[in-house]
């Protein structure tokens, strides 16, 4: 067993400050298990447009920090809009950063919904996740919200079948992340 916690970056598609996919992943950092260390990663919109002829080591502090970022993670955890039946251009952009590297090989993820229209991004997101050899935990993927309208992270706690339903989708992946590092 080890010394160091489980770290979860978490991600959300959406740049406003209280969307419903940040404050999903909000109640998820309130209900992770003790031992687990779950951040949110603020740095999506500050990222800079990818651009390969920037790349390498003349990278901006904003890009290294998000390679950074995701190599000291045990697994991402992602809550995306769907904008035009697809990921939000801010979230493509970072993940572009990230393709040509190892970051995401092996590495546990899964997708938080907070809204069922949000089928097409989940869809575009997977397949992106898949192609950068992500390890996509499905059974850790949980949509949140059939209503579709927006809530908050309290809203979340306060209701016993959603907080039920985040939790054990939280130990789901938990337990994924442990039986990769078991494997390594």
């Amino acid at each position: 067993m080890s010394l160091h916690p489980i770290r979860i970056l978490a991600l959300s598609g959406s740049l406003r400050a209280n969307s419903s996919n940040k404050e999903l992943l909000r109640a998820a950092v309130t209900l992770c298990p003790p031992g687990i260390d779950m951040l949110i990663y603020e740095g999506l919109g500050a990222l800079p447009h990818f651009n390969p002829d920037h790349d390498g080591e003349q990278a901006e502090p904003g890009v290294t920090g998000w390679r950074s970022s995701l190599r000291s993670c045990d697994g991402v955890v992602f809550s995306v809009p769907e904008y035009a039946h697809g990921v939000p251009g801010s979230l493509k952009n970072a993940l572009d950063w990230v393709v040509g590297g190892s970051e995401f090989v092996g590495k546990p993820v899964t997708l938080f919904n907070a809204s069922p229209r949000g089928t097409y991004a989940q869809a575009s997101l997977l397949e992106t996740l898949t192609v950068m050899s992500a390890n996509v935990v499905s059974e850790a993927s949980v949509t949140l919200n059939p209503t579709g309208k927006p809530f908050s992270a309290d809203e979340i706690l306060a209701n016993p079948e959603l907080s039920a339903l985040l939790r054990s989708a939280i130990e789901s992946f938990v337990a994924a992340i442990r039986a990769t590092k078991d494997a390594q």
